[in-house]
């Protein structure tokens, strides 16, 4: 056969049909043939799937049609054939053709069918490329993903050991605790470490694990259902529940938040935030008693507030804003908080309280700050005042005078005027009720009034109310 192949190519008429026989045979063996000259310009261009549309490289530089970075790589590589004969490894190449389209081949370098030829055998890496840049892109994805899991985890570590309630987190399926904060493992008398991975039923006298599941499920999913009680195995105390279901990754998981079960009353869990004797005190007081957050969410109440703002249960008001229950709303809210957190205590603020219909009810209050930490809560006392309101006046002497004296303008000024001096008097008693509601907190008082500071600075400049109580409270 051998024999054969060489007559054929003997029998060939001129070099033209000799060198369409040999780019068939490269277009066979590879994607594309380069052909070089010893100045570098490109003699010839074949192969299969990308020689027929590169034929206008034939007679430039084969550096114009290769990236900056694949330049010295070709260099280096004949450079390395022309004194030895060979290369050692095949070298990649990224051509570039018209500046748009990028495209990598790996060559293997022989000599050319002319003296001082060289050929450039290469396989087409367009596919390999691509999926290399899609496992590149699959790899940043996992990370991104494994970035925020990592990120969501230590939320999730730091909320779980810096919030103050006893929380655990028990599996539906196998009822075993899969988490928990130090005060739950305090709460039930044993160590974080010992707990996680326990039947959580094992740590209460006298409960089975499904039934104790299934109850603290049914409570979860139920809108009026029965305090849950039980008691702890180790100390025998007895501990209530407030449980919570939610679904995590096919995975039914209880929340629950455990607290040491007191007396009942209508608050219900609201006074068992008051620990030792005051407790009583707190659920059976005549004035209603709040304790909020330091941004005023109400965290526990007794049944004197539920029933100043007919509330028929403490879950009726639990978790919602302490202004939502004052006249003047975040304004009152904000007075109180302010004050009780800069100097520890307010004492008779007046204003009005609103029930659940609307109605108003006249009310002095107090605040006072339970605790500087983070997580500080504030404890206001709220008193009626509707029966005694009548025998309060606020001193407005100066108000009383300037009331005389626009009466004492009728027949001698005109209307626009008189009515200009009313509109002042009725500005500067307004200005001297929100002063002496706030205490002299200007920026309070500003609030109250939908003014700026600033402008609450002029208005009070103009009445001469600038150095009220000798000090600027702001």
């Amino acid at each position: 056969m051998p024999g054969d192949r060489a007559k054929d190519m003997k029998a060939r008429p001129d070099g033209v049909a000799n060198r369409s026989y040999i780019d068939g045979l490269l277009s066979a063996a590879c994607d594309l043939a380069v052909g070089i000259d010893g100045n570098g310009i490109v003699t010839s261009v074949a192969g299969a799937s990308l020689g027929s549309s590169l034929q206008h490289w034939i007679g430039s530089p084969i550096s114009d049609v290769l990236t900056v970075e694949s330049r010295p790589k070709l260099d280096a590589a004949l450079e390395t054939f022309r004194k030895t004969g060979q290369i050692r490894r095949p070298v990649e190449l990224n051509h570039e053709d018209g500046k748009t389209w990028e495209f990598p081949v790996r060559y293997d370098v022989y000599p050319g069918l002319q003296e001082g030829e060289t050929l450039l055998l290469g396989r087409d890496l367009s596919l390999v490329a691509e999926t290399q840049a899609q496992l590149v892109q699959a790899q940043m994805s996992l990370e991104q993903g494994y970035e925020a899991r990592r990120e969501f985890d230590a939320r999730y570590r730091l909320l779980l050991r810096t919030v103050a309630d006893p929380v655990v987190f028990v599996s539906v399926s196998d009822g075993r605790i899969k988490d928990l904060n130090d005060p739950a493992a305090t709460l039930l008398g044993s160590s974080r470490e010992d707990l996680v991975g326990a039947v959580f039923a094992n740590e209460f006298t006298n409960r089975g694990r499904e039934e104790f599941v299934e109850m603290l499920v049914n409570a979860a999913i139920s809108e009026n259902a029965d305090e849950l009680v039980a008691e702890t195995r180790r100390d025998q105390s007895d501990i209530s529940f407030e449980p919570q279901v939610f679904r995590a990754s096919g995975e039914r998981v209880l929340i629950l938040r455990l607290g040491r079960h007191g007396g009942s009353s209508t608050a219900g869990d609201g006074a068992q935030a008051v620990r030792g004797d005051l407790g009583g005190l707190f659920a059976n007081a005549a004035d209603a008693m709040v304790i909020t957050s330091a941004t005023g969410t109400i965290q526990s109440a007794n049944d004197a507030f539920l029933e100043m703002v007919d509330a028929a249960h403490f879950t009726d008001v639990k978790g919602r804003k302490l202004g939502e229950f004052l006249s003047r709303g975040q304004v009152d809210l904000n007075v109180l908080i302010e004050n009780a957190r800069r100097a520890g205590k307010m004492r008779f603020y007046s204003t009005k309280a609103i029930n659940e219909y609307g109605a108003e009810t006249s009310v002095e209050m107090s605040a006072t700050l339970i605790s500087k930490d983070p997580d500080a809560q504030i404890g206001f006392v709220i008193r009626d005042t509707s029966r005694i309101e009548s025998m309060r006046r606020t001193q407005m002497h100066a108000s009383e005078e300037s009331s005389r004296n626009v009466m004492e303008l009728v027949g001698s000024a005109t209307l626009k005027e008189i009515v200009a001096e009313t509109t002042d008097v009725v500005e500067k008693m307004c200005i001297e009720t929100a002063v002496n509601l706030t205490r002299n907190n200007r920026v309070a008082a500003a609030e109250m009034l939908g003014l700026s500071r600033q402008s609450l600075y002029v208005k009070l400049r103009k009445y001469d109310l600038l150095s009220r109580d000798g000090s600027d409270k702001d």
